[in-house]
């Protein structure tokens, strides 16, 4: 049996554990009918938001289908419509991963909620389970996606495995558009209605979070659902299959010739170990004595590096004759996965000093506290980018010093491993909306405050986990895309005369380009930042309005019209997706059609490198000041309702689009960026306005 067909089989069984998953998490009781009252309004509006997006989203990727299909060249073996083929597959894919994870996920909150009557361990147990079927429904399906179109391209239809690799570019732009709208829509939904919500509800009203009475309550909880569960699923499945064909792009045009079919299969053998590893490791979250939960959660994520590193060592034996340098790559990336889980927890869990001194800001008001916010975000992106650039160094060293002679398929192979816990990682973020949503519903149904006290301490630990993912994605995105932007090299040289296709910085051209580059996710943050205040502002005038029209909401007698914000949030995130889109679309073909491969390149490089370090700073400051406001809440600097509570919610509303909208839509637009170049790559040699 071929490898490809092995790493099919096992990306099946993992979807199928994905249902069984499933079954157990629906087999908990969902509670009180209050409960199920208030946990069907959040399932109804984020459903009914999710089909609104994809058929939003679906008009923009037929359109694209059709210009792929008909307006690239053909080539031989119908290419142009094998990469279409694959993008719209890859889109649905992608969509599907997302229905999957925000469809159990929004049943998993209200299981969590009522578990957590009996224990805190039994309420962890909920909400990982249910955060583990996005996970592995992502991996499943981009596993299934690359490995299935590349068996049915090389054993059913016949294609040269060279070819095929590059035909596989049109499942990854279709998976890497779905994350774009994705992202950026459901972080616009998510932080419009939770901005609007605290702005009207804890600043003027006075009433805690998840309050009943607040109107935006349920918009607000809807958000959580398509921001953190579908936008990051969207996110880590594109992520994850771009790593993949990166790497076997790269191997078919380099090293096929010389090292025959395995280097191009060789990632799929480490997906396909790590998805049995991430399995495996989901079994290790156990809550300990200490009853630690970020412990119990960090016991899943080592045990499934552990077990992926002893199937990566079996893997090189069997399969590249033990270069042991190989070995090491992806040892780089299993490590590089651990350090920015280290180092994003550093920067934003309340038990450190940087969102200590925040908190301490605040104590003299909102300007210090984002003065404060801003100078711990900045500084956040010094230790990502000295491990970024460690990696990048060792993995080109061993893989230039193993046996395959090549640096740049050593940095492929350590993101590919880096990318092989994807699994285990989105279980993690996908826990964090779903225990939220847990605490909103105990709120919202009067459950015991013994019960809230259990959701509490999941929600917090909760925040932690969606900020230490938002690194992992926007790292693990760094290292993609640079063997990305070989591949795109790569593909330029092997469709042009010149020996080879070289990127000089005393070439005009690619200064253009990188000046370009680099200010195109300051304008795509700016559109996204923007569009999270025009879409508040609706909702804060409208929650004004419901208190001061409807009589009794206050007192409890009146109940808020919760449906008029899920719409007008609604409508806003879809709206508002546009404009950001087609800045991701159209820059790359604008440079790549008037200026040329040059300064396309340049653009790639400047768009990685500023790209990378706005998510980055926008990330982990926007977790500090979500986290500095926690920390006040639990009694510091006077607690709840003081000045500094004030000053921290201003902080954390500046931040909430900073984390949850901007910095993690920035990883979708280099993928896509990187994507479109790669695809237009032949076109642009030949025909350029300026050149």
């Amino acid at each position: 049996m071929s490898i490809t067909l092995v790493t099919l089989f096992i990306s099946l069984a993992v979807l199928v554990y994905a249902i069984i998953l499933s079954v157990r998490v629906l087999a908990f009781k969902p509670g009180t009918t209050s409960m199920q009252e208030i946990a069907n309004a959040i399932q109804e509006g984020a459903m009914a938001y999710m089909n609104r997006q994809y058929k939003t989203i679906a008009v923009f990727a037929i359109l694209i289908f059709l210009i792929m299909g008909f307006g690239l060249p053909q080539g031989e073996y119908h290419a142009a419509y094998m990469v279409a083929f694959g993008f719209i597959v890859g889109a649905f894919f992608s969509a599907l991963a997302g229905y999957i994870g925000m469809g159990l996920s929004v049943r998993a909150n209200i299981r969590t909620a009522n578990a957590a009557k009996s224990s805190l361990k039994e309420a962890l147990d909920v909400a990982f389970k249910g955060g583990s079927v996005t996970g592995f429904a992502v991996v499943g399906l981009a596993l299934a996606g690359v490995s299935g179109f590349y068996y049915l391209f090389t054993q059913i239809w016949a294609i040269p495995p060279n070819v095929a690799t590059e035909l596989l570019t049109g499942f990854a732009f279709g998976a890497s558009l779905i994350s774009l709208f994705a992202r950026v829509g459901g972080g616009i939904y998510t932080k419009a209605a939770d901005v609007g919500a605290d702005l009207v509800g804890k600043l003027e009203k006075g009433i805690p979070e998840d309050d009943p009475r607040n109107p935006a309550v349920i918009a607000d909880n809807v958000g959580d659902n398509v921001g953190d569960c579908a936008g990051m699923g969207a996110d880590l499945f594109e992520t994850y299959a771009v790593t993949l064909i990166a790497a076997m792009i790269l191997a078919g045009s380099t090293l096929l010739d010389t090292f025959g079919l395995i280097s191009i299969e060789f990632p799929l053998i480490l997906g396909g170990i790590a998805a049995i590893a991430s399995v495996f490791g989901s079994y290790f979250v156990r809550l300990g004595k200490t009853g630690n939960i970020m412990n119990a959660l960090y016991k899943g994520m080592v045990a499934t590096g552990v077990l992926s590193a002893i199937g990566f060592y079996w893997a090189v034996n069997r399969f590249m004759n033990g270069d042991v340098l190989l070995f090491y790559t992806t040892l780089i990336g299993l490590a590089v996965t651990l350090c920015i889980f280290v180092i994003t927890e550093y920067y934003t869990s309340t038990k450190f000093k940087p969102v200590q001194r925040i908190a301490q800001a605040s104590t003299t008001g909102a300007g210090t506290n984002i003065i404060s916010g801003l100078a711990v975000g900045m500084q956040s992106t010094f230790w990502p980018v000295i491990l970024i650039a460690g990696a990048i160094v060792s993995a080109y060293f061993l893989g230039e010093n193993s046996s395959l002679h090549s640096g740049i398929y050593g940095i492929a192979i350590a993101a590919v491993a880096m990318l092989s816990t994807t699994g285990t990682v989105i279980a993690m973020d996908s826990y964090g909306p779903i225990t939220d949503n847990a605490g909103g519903i105990a709120e919202m149904s009067g459950l015991p405050e013994s019960v809230r006290v259990n959701t509490d301490a999941l929600d917090a630990v909760g925040n932690t986990t969606k900020a230490v993912t938002k690194g992992y994605a926007i790292t693990s995105a760094a290292l993609a895309t640079l063997v990305l932007f070989q591949t795109y090299s790569e593909k330029l040289t092997s469709n042009s005369v010149e020996q080879a296709f070289n990127f000089n910085l005393t070439d005009y051209r690619v200064i253009v380009g990188l000046f370009i580059g680099g200010m195109i996710p300051f304008l795509f943050a700016s559109f996204c930042m923007e569009a999270v205040g025009k879409a508040a502002n609706q909702v804060v005038e409208e929650v004004r309005r419901q208190f001061k029209e409807i009589k009794g909401i206050m007192t409890g007698k009146a109940k808020p019209q919760y449906d008029v914000c899920v719409d007008i949030v609604t409508k806003s995130a879809l709206r508002e997706m546009i404009a950001p889109g087609l800045l991701a679309i159209l820059s790359p073909l604008l440079v790549g059609f008037i200026l040329g491969p040059h300064a396309l390149g340049g653009l790639l490089a400047g768009v990685i490198v500023s790209g990378l370090l706005l998510a980055l700073s926008m990330d982990n400051g926007g977790g500090a000041w979500d986290n500095a406001k926690k920390y006040i809440e639990t009694g510091h600097f006077g607690g709840k309702n003081s000045l500094a509570h004030h000053a921290a919610i201003v902080g954390d509303t500046v931040g909430d689009p900073y984390k949850d909208t901007a910095g993690p839509a920035l990883n979708a637009l280099i993928k896509v960026i990187n994507m479109i170049a790669l695809l237009i790559a032949p076109l642009i040699v030949g025909f350029t306005l300026w050149d």
